[in-house]
């Protein structure tokens, strides 16, 4: 089955919320419900998948000796990562079924080396050892808001201090966008504060496509401006999935949006809402202890 022809999934009320899933329903409400209510199939992107495969080889570079870790080395590693995400994700082959000299693939693979290529003028990996990577978290707060996600990197010093790393494909945001980038960040420093007991020395996120680093050291008000932020974004939530009235809110993103078709504000119906009114409640916590943090699954 193309991605195409793919069917949604069955619709289920919000459970929980990511760094991914806030940041949508901020974007849009309608494209929240669309993508975690009505989960509606979406395309896969150049851009995102690139993403995905540079990811991979940071990630499976840590695997081998410090001394090994190389700019050569992980670039040879993107081909063979290439294949085992196909492997795992066969309908991303139709990124270039119109591509019949392999020449769009090539470019498209020749861009992934150079961003993993420009990670090593960034950070230099002989001299870090990482203490989780890729590394699932959640945790449930007071209020019985369940938060998740998956963190690219966590380095832990001998003093104990904790640096969360992301790495991004894309380029560093201006200056008066970075509340919005360092969000995603004191989301998982949130998270971490509550399952480690410690506020996180520092937040690094790693722009690949620009070549720059964005630094912040949170403290503890931080972590409890972003929690009263997402308390209040779960209440609207929870006011929308009873309601139904999830509303479009236009911006320069609807460009790149898989549903237009179906949005109001380009002439689209939306699906039947297939929810019935509800009052959506964190489910109960189904483990002791304040959350857990756990190695994502293996990547591709």
């Amino acid at each position: 089955m193309s991605t195409s022809e793919r069917v949604p999934a069955e619709p289920r009320a919000p459970m929980s919320l990511s760094p991914s899933r806030a940041s949508d329903f901020m974007q849009c409400p309608l494209l929240y419900r669309f993508r975690v209510i009505d989960r509606l199939p979406e395309k896969p992107s150049p851009a995102a998948t690139r993403g995905t495969l540079v990811h991979a080889v940071l990630e499976r570079l840590f695997d081998d000796p410090a001394a090994e870790r190389t700019a050569p080395r992980a670039k040879a590693m993107v081909p063979g990562q290439w294949e085992r995400l196909l492997e795992s994700k066969p309908e991303l082959g139709g990124l270039f079924a119109e591509d019949p000299d392999g020449e769009r693939l090539a470019g498209w693979l020749d861009e992934a080396e150079r961003l993993v290529e420009r990670w090593f003028t960034l950070e230099d990996p002989t001299r870090l050892e990482p203490a989780e990577r890729e590394l699932f978290v959640e945790t449930e707060l007071d209020s019985g808001l369940r938060l998740r996600g998956v963190i690219d990197r966590i380095d832990v010093t001998p003093s104990g201090d904790v640096r969360i790393v992301d790495y991004k494909t894309g380029k560093a945001p201006r200056p008066e966008y970075r509340d919005g980038a360092l969000f995603q960040m004191t989301f998982y420093a949130l998270v971490v504060r509550r399952l480690k007991g410690v506020v996180p020395r520092r937040l690094q996120l790693v722009y690949l496509g620009s070549g720059e680093v964005l630094t912040y050291d949170p403290v503890e008000a931080d972590l409890l401006r972003v929690e009263r932020k997402l308390l209040a974004l779960w209440e609207a939530i929870r006011l929308a999935t009873e309601t139904g009235d999830w509303r479009p809110r236009p911006t320069k993103l609807c460009g790149w949006c898989d549903h237009r078709a179906v949005c109001p504000e380009f002439g689209g119906t939306p699906p039947v809402y297939p929810l019935e009114i509800v009052s959506v409640r964190p489910p109960e916590s189904d483990e002791s202890g304040q959350g857990r943090m756990d190695p994502a699954p293996p990547a591709p």
